[in-house]
């Protein structure tokens, strides 16, 4: 298994990303910051992270690439951390008997609702990535869940037990630890993630972002650049990027 390093608490900060950003050089490669409040958390989209104190999992890893870290990756590829991401997160809901697929890019849904989300922010230096922090944000004790918040559920909901916070944090960096080695190789195999595609091989309704208009589509992967892949009913492709394309659940 591979070699963890240290998880670093908190009892509040303003964003775990925001944190690791600010001391980048302090922290060796795949270490984690973990807050039990997080005053200004971060989203996709700009959208904030609500999470109740003490009752989930929100924390940042930082990766680094390179001689003495993880093995180089050009940017071309830099879809490869979401897909390692969520394949970790995937396996720890796995051992911990909650069944999960990824809503594309890098969602976590248990059945029609999200049980974890995530923030990835890239550093670039020309062809390759320079470092990688992976924000994620894990619903794990927290029952009662803000009205603005839209199809959530949580570990607690989905299992009916009581988790641990800091257990859980150990069992999933570890996760996570082996995800990144595993699927961040030049020779890694990444079907895993498209095998895991929530709603893939389906027929269900989205909408376009670009106009607002609703048509019904199959999900059939992704591509290496991290398009999602999809087939209407007539049996013509079409590829979107992020924000190009919105679930209807």
């Amino acid at each position: 298994m591979t070699q963890r390093m240290p998880i670093l608490w908190l009892d509040e900060t303003d964003s775990t990303q925001n944190e690791l950003a600010r001391h980048i050089s302090e922290y060796d490669n795949l270490s984690v910051v973990a807050a039990r409040l997080q005053t200004a958390g971060r989203g996709q989209r700009g959208n904030k992270w609500l999470a109740t104190k003490g009752e989930n999992l929100t924390f940042s890893m930082l990766l680094k690439f390179g001689q003495g870290a993880l093995p180089s990756l050009e940017t071309a590829s830099q879809f490869r951390i979401t897909q390692a991401a969520t394949l970790g997160v995937l396996s720890y809901l796995d051992f911990s008997g909650i069944e999960c697929m990824i809503k594309w890019p890098n969602d976590i849904y248990c059945r029609n609702k999200k049980i974890c989300g995530m923030l990835i922010e890239n550093v670039l230096e020309g062809r390759y990535l320079s470092h990688s922090i992976v924000g994620i944000g894990l619903n794990v004790n927290q029952r009662d869940f803000p009205v603005e918040i839209i199809n959530p559920t949580s570990m607690s909901l989905a299992s009916g037990k009581e988790y641990d916070l800091e257990a859980e944090m150990e069992r999933l960096h570890s996760c996570l630890c082996d995800s990144f080695t595993k699927y961040l190789g030049p020779e890694a195999d990444l079907k895993a993630y498209e095998e895991k595609l929530f709603r893939k091989g389906e027929f269900h309704e989205y909408v376009r972002c670009s106009d607002g208009s609703s048509f019904e589509a199959m999900i059939t992967g992704v591509d290496k650049s991290g398009l999602l892949e999809v087939r209407n009913r007539k049996g013509e492709p079409e590829k979107f990027a992020f924000k190009e394309i919105s679930y209807i659940i």
